[in-house]
């Protein structure tokens, strides 16, 4: 026979198992739920990464073109720099040969004098004034001249 216990026990059961689908097809839709936004952010992520290194790569080649300008510019100037030196070293050497040909040139001028007071000699053309101005005929026998070539360096 059977006893109500039995029959209450049976439809417990059934309403165990019932509800027990109720909370698995629940936690099976809250676990695809959440896979779903799991796999959303991961692409989110990617997206977000694959931005971050298009831009960097983006600002790598910035930089590299940003530093080609500035070394040719650095080599432009350091050219132009060496050619001043070069041209400087030049100058300095025919200055030097210069002064030492102005040196020579007085020394003459002063031996001449003191021979010409020693002489006391009163021809017209030699006198204090045609020394002391250089545009005189009777002193410029020579052309004083420097060039590049006159130096080695």
């Amino acid at each position: 026979m059977s006893s109500p216990s039995g029959t209450s026990s049976g439809s417990s059961q059934l309403q165990k198992s019932s509800s027990e689908e109720d909370l698995q097809h629940i936690m099976d839709q809250k676990k695809r739920k959440r896979m779903l936004s799991n796999r959303e952010s991961a692409r989110r992520s990617r997206t977000r990464k694959q931005k971050q290194l298009d831009d960097l790569t983006a600002e790598v080649g910035r930089l590299r073109n940003e530093n080609n300008q500035i070394l040719t510019s650095m080599n432009m100037t350091i050219q132009l720099y060496l050619n001043a030196e070069a041209e400087n070293s030049i100058l300095r050497a025919q200055m030097t040969e210069l002064n030492h040909r102005l040196n020579s040139l007085n020394e003459i001028i002063n031996n001449v004098k003191a021979t010409n007071d020693l002489f006391e000699t009163e021809d017209p053309q030699i006198n204090d004034e045609s020394f002391m101005n250089p545009w005189t005929s009777f002193y410029l026998n020579q052309p004083i001249m420097a060039s590049a070539d006159m130096f080695m360096y």
